[in-house]
């Protein structure tokens, strides 16, 4: 009893500890996205695919997939793309509603502008993510702990009660 409600209280606190790290992937595949559109003046679908094929596994999927998507030629904007692939993405994730109105909006930007407009964009999301990283890691060490132990005395005291 006191091992499985602990194991609870793991999984809810892991919650808490994969987001920073998450967003943290995030920020480091935006800036991959943004060198690749500024510097190497790669086409949008490219340089997704670049950015799937480099960046952490745990956010590949949504670069991969939007840049499937543009791939196909079936006639969709690069914010339906973008779109699709974060609504397949964000429930395996670990963000926020926060964190997903921020990419959803950096979709909106995706492929409609000029090179500069883009990277503005992307600039604005990072900016925006790496504030979310930032309560993320706080409430990642303020809850990671709380729940540990709250798992371990819940199932104590079911223990104690049954005795």
């Amino acid at each position: 009893m006191v091992l499985s409600c602990t194991l609870i209280g793991m999984t809810v606190a892991s919650s808490y500890s994969r987001r920073p790290g998450e967003i943290r992937s995030l920020l480091t595949a935006l800036q991959m996205l943004e060198t690749e559109v500024s510097y190497g003046a790669t086409p949008l679908p490219e340089a997704l695919a670049y950015v799937a094929e480099r960046c952490d596994p745990r956010v590949a999927l949504l670069f991969s997939r939007t840049a499937q998507e543009l791939m196909t030629m079936r006639g969709i904007t690069a914010r339906e793309a973008w779109e699709m692939a974060l609504n397949e993405y964000y429930p395996r994730s670990a963000l926020t509603k926060t964190d997903r109105a921020i990419l959803l909006e950096l979709g909106n930007s995706l492929g409609i502008s000029d090179r500069e407009d883009q990277v503005k964009h992307l600039v604005l999301a990072k900016e925006q993510l790496k504030l979310e990283q930032a309560k993320a890691e706080e409430a990642s060490l303020k809850n990671t702990k709380v729940y540990n132990y709250l798992g371990f005395l819940g199932g104590l005291t079911i223990v104690l009660i049954l005795i």
